[in-house]
C-alpha cells in the first residue's frame, strides 16, 4: 500500500476537492435562477472532462467569476436631502442649479423608495370593500374602493395602481373587462381576481388575460394579504429599475467628474470610475466570447465586482473622446448599458447570461454632449457645466485648492497664506480658462518652491505671507494680457465670441482687400462651416453695399482677404457670420470697429441674426477679456436672462434681430 503526503494526492483527489468547493460557492451565491443553471450545467461539464484540457480551466475560471460576482449585494442608499446638501456644498463651490438638479433626482428616488403602495378594491358587495380596506390598510397600504366596473375604470384612467383585486361578476362592466382594460394600458398592474362563483374555466381565462392570482369567495383576509404582498414584492423590483442617466458636459477642470464622487458620497454608494477616452473595441464594454484565448468581461461587469455591490455610481469619463474602427463601436455597445429599458437585463459576452445594471446609477461626463452620437445621448439627460467667474475660482481657491496643496507639499506645519488680491492676480495674468485646473497647478508651483526654501533653511524660514507683488518672483512674468482692453480701435478689425470644448473663447476676425480677380481667400485653419459663413456675408455686404455707404462696384478687380488669428488651431462653428459681415463694413467704409464690443450671432443672406449657444460660456470669455459690451441675438435673450447677475456686472448685453441694428453700436 502506497502512502501519498499531502503534496502527493492522487490527481482525481484534487479534482474533485476543486469541484465540490465550487459545488459549494453555487449554494452559497445567491445567483439569479438563470444564471445559477448555467453554472450548475457548466459544473455539470466540468465533472464529465479531464483536469488537464484546457476547457476545464477554462470551465473553472468561469463559475469562479460567475460566484464572484455580487448578485443581491447592494449598498442602502441615504437619502437624506439635508445631508446630502451639505455634502455637496463641502465638496463644491457654487454649481446652484446642478446641486438642485441633482437633489432633485435624489428627492424623486426617496418618494419612490417610501411610496406606500395603492391598492384598488372593486366590488359590489358594501361588506366585502370595507373588511378588505380595514385589512390592507392595517398593512400600510394607500386602498381606494369602488362599487362597480364604471367607477373603478375612471379611477384607475384618474390614477394608477399596483394592485387591483376585484370581483368577477357585476354589472355593465364585469371583472374580466376590467383585466383587459386594465392589462392593455397598464401593463405593469397586477390584477387579482375575487369571485364567489370559481370555477376551472374561468379561472383559466383570468390567467390567459394576465391575472395575478385567482381567489374564490368566502376567503380568508390572510390569504388575501399574502396574495398583494407576493404581487407587489415582483412589482417593487421593476419600480426601482428606471431612472435618468446623467451627462455632465462642460469645459475641462470645473468639476464633472468630483461631484460625481461627491454624489456617490452623499448616497453612501460605491463609487467607480471608467475612462472612456480613446476606447476603439466594442470588447471593452461588452467582454470577450469565452471561447477566446485570454477571454475578459468587460470594464462594466469588473468594476462592478471590484466594487463588491450590485449598485454602485459608476462615471463613465469622457464619453465624447470613444472611437471605434474595425474592432466594434463602443459607443453603440453602451446603449444597452444605459437605456434604462434594457440594462435590467445587460448580457456581457464573457458572462452570457443577464445581469441587472437597473440600479446602478450612471454618470457620463463630456466636454461637448454634442459629440456624443445622437443615438446615445438620447438616452440622456444632459446638464450644462459652464466656467468659474473671477469671484467664484478666489473662493474656490481660499477654500479648496490652497488648504489642499498645502497638504500635499508637506507645509501643514508652517503654512503660507494667499492673500485674496494674489489669488485675483495668478487667475487674471498666468490662467486662462474656464474651469480651475490651472489655477490649481499654479498654486502648487508657488507651494514647492515655499517647501523648497523651507528645507534648504532647515526649518528656520517664518510663514510666508503670497502677497499680488510676490507671485512675480514665484511664478515669473506674467504670461496673459487684456488684449481687447489695450488695444487700438482699427478699420477691418472686430472682436467675436466662440464656444469651445475648453469653454468660452474670443476671437478677432481681419478683413483686407487688394487689386485681384474678384476671389475670397479665407485663412487661419477655417471649417467648412465658417467659411460657408465669410462667404454669406460677403454676399451680404454686396447685394447691400448702398445701405452702409459702400460703392457697389467695390469688388470689382479685387481680392477680399478674411484671416483669423492663431492659424495653428482649427475653427469652426455657425457664430461668426455677424462678425464677419462687420469686419468687412469697417473695412470697406474707413470706420474703426470697438475692440471692446464683442459679437456673436450667424447671419443670413438677408441680413437676420440667428441664435448661437454657448451664451454663458461666450459672456464669461468677454469678461475675463474685459469686453465692456456683448451683443447677442433676440433669441437668445431669454437663456441670457437666466444668467446670474454676478456674471452680468461690469458688462452691457444688447440684442439685435438684424445687422442693420448693430452697425453704429460697433463702428461708431
Amino acid at each position: 500500500m502506497k502512502f501519498f503526503g499531502k503534496s502527493e494526492e492522487p490527481e482525481d483527489t484534487k479534482t474533485d476537492a476543486v469541484l465540490e468547493e465550487l459545488q459549494e460557492k453555487i449554494r452559497n451565491a445567491r445567483m439569479p435562477s438563470p444564471a445559477e443553471q448555467i453554472a450548475v450545467r457548466e459544473l455539470g461539464l466540468l465533472q464529465k472532462m479531464g483536469p488537464a484540457t484546457a476547457e476545464y480551466t477554462i470551465g473553472v475560471t468561469y463559475i469562479e467569476y460567475l460566484v464572484s460576482l455580487p448578485w443581491n449585494r447592494k449598498t442602502d442608499d441615504n437619502l437624506d436631502l439635508e445631508r446630502a446638501a451639505g455634502t455637496l456644498d463641502e465638496d463644491h463651490y457654487g454649481l446652484q442649479k446642478i446641486k438642485e438638479r441633482i437633489l432633485e433626482y435624489l428627492a424623486v428616488k426617496n418618494l419612490k423608495m417610501n411610496r406606500r403602495p395603492r391598492i384598488l378594491v372593486v366590488d359590489d358587495e358594501e361588506i366585502v370593500r370595507r373588511n378588505l380596506t380595514h385589512a390592507l390598510t392595517k398593512e400600510n397600504y394607500t386602498v381606494v374602493t369602488a362599487p362597480d366596473g364604471v367607477e373603478a375604470m375612471k379611477r384607475i384612467e384618474a390614477s394608477g395602481f399596483d394592485v387591483i383585486l376585484t370581483d368577477l361578476k357585476m354589472e355593465h362592466i364585469d371583472g374580466m373587462e376590467i383585466l383587459k382594460r386594465t392589462k392593455t394600458r397598464h401593463p405593469d398592474t397586477a390584477v387579482v381576481m375575487i369571485t364567489g362563483y370559481a370555477t376551472v374555466d374561468s379561472a383559466v381565462e383570468s390567467m390567459k388575460h394576465g391575472a395575478f392570482h385567482y381567489i374564490a369567495k368566502p376567503f380568508s383576509l390572510d390569504d388575501v394579504k399574502s396574495v398583494v404582498k407576493q404581487a407587489l414584492d415582483r412589482k417593487s423590483f421593476k419600480r426601482e429599475t428606471k431612472g435618468p442617466v446623467l451627462c455632465f458636459s462642460g469645459p475641462p477642470g470645473t468639476g464633472k467628474t468630483s461631484l460625481g464622487r461627491s454624489v456617490a458620497r452623499a448616497l453612501g454608494r460605491k463609487f467607480v470610475r471608467i475612462s472612456l477616452g480613446g476606447v476603439k473595441d466594442e470588447a471593452e464594454i461588452r467582454g470577450h466570447r469565452r471561447t477566446y484565448a485570454g477571454a475578459m468581461p468587460g470594464r462594466i461587469i469588473e468594476e462592478i465586482r471590484r466594487a463588491g455591490s450590485s449598485n454602485p455610481l459608476i462615471i463613465l469619463d469622457e464619453l465624447d473622446k470613444i472611437g471605434n474602427d474595425s474592432k466594434g463601436d463602443p459607443a453603440a455597445a453602451l446603449l444597452e448599458a444605459l437605456d434604462p429599458e434594457q440594462n435590467a437585463n445587460f448580457i456581457d459576452h464573457y458572462l452570457d447570461v443577464p445581469f441587472d445594471l437597473s440600479n446602478v446609477m450612471f454618470i457620463i461626463t463630456a466636454n461637448i454632449a454634442e459629440n456624443i452620437s445622437d443615438v446615445l445621448r438620447d438616452r440622456m439627460e444632459v446638464i450644462r457645466f459652464s466656467g468659474y467667474t473671477e469671484e467664484e475660482k478666489v473662493n474656490i481657491a481660499s477654500r479648496f485648492l490652497v488648504p489642499r496643496q498645502i497638504r500635499e507639499t508637506g507645509l501643514t506645519d508652517n503654512p503660507p497664506g494667499f492673500t485674496e488680491d494674489a489669488i485675483y492676480r495668478i487667475i487674471q495674468e498666468y490662467t486662462y480658462e474656464a474651469g480651475i485646473r490651472n489655477l490649481n497647478r499654479e498654486i502648487s508651483a508657488i507651494c514647492r518652491k515655499i517647501a523648497k526654501d523651507y528645507v534648504q533653511e532647515h526649518g528656520k524660514a517664518e510663514a510666508v505671507m503670497i502677497t499680488p507683488a510676490a507671485i512675480e518672483k514665484f511664478l515669473g512674468p506674467r504670461r496673459y494680457y487684456f488684449e481687447i482692453a489695450e488695444g487700438k480701435n482699427r478699420p477691418g478689425v472686430t472682436t467675436g465670441l466662440v464656444w469651445t470644448e475648453v469653454g468660452g473663447d474670443i476671437i478677432f476676425i481681419e478683413a483686407a482687400t487688394m487689386k485681384g480677380r474678384q476671389q475670397i481667400i479665407l485663412t487661419g485653419s477655417l471649417g467648412d462651416v465658417m467659411r460657408e459663413s465669410a462667404q454669406t456675408a460677403l454676399s451680404y455686404i454686396r447685394s447691400n453695399a448702398p445701405a452702409f455707404g459702400i460703392p457697389e462696384n467695390f469688388f470689382e478687380g479685387h481680392d477680399v482677404h478674411i484671416h483669423v488669428p492663431a492659424g495653428a488651431i482649427p475653427k469652426d462653428g455657425p457664430s461668426a457670420g455677424t462678425t464677419i459681415a462687420l469686419a468687412l463694413v469697417s473695412l470697406l467704409t474707413g470706420r474703426p470697429a470697438r475692440r471692446d464690443v464683442a459679437v456673436t450671432g450667424e447671419l443670413t443672406l438677408s441680413g437676420r441674426i440667428l441664435p448661437v449657444g454657448g451664451v454663458r460660456e461666450k459672456i464669461l470669455a468677454a469678461k475675463r477679456a474685459k469686453v465692456k459690451t456683448v451683443i447677442l441675438p433676440l433669441k437668445n435673450k431669454i437663456e441670457s436672462d437666466g444668467i446670474p447677475g454676478e456674471i452680468r456686472e461690469g458688462i452691457e448685453i444688447l440684442f439685435a434681430s438684424r445687422i442693420e441694428e448693430i452697425v453704429d453700436k460697433v463702428l461708431p
